[in-house]
């Protein structure tokens, strides 16, 4: 029984650890474009 729940919990680790990388990913993505907007169209 504790066996299952350590890997559930690890599971779930692994899971929100991903979804932190991909949100982090797009606020970079989008931080990114606004710089190169700001910029490009700036000048």
């Amino acid at each position: 029984m504790a066996d299952a729940m350590a890997k559930d919990d690890e599971d779930r680790k692994k899971s929100n650890l991903r979804l932190a990388l991909i949100l982090a990913s797009i606020a970079l993505v989008f931080f990114l474009g606004f710089i190169a907007k700001m910029t490009l169209l700036g000048k």
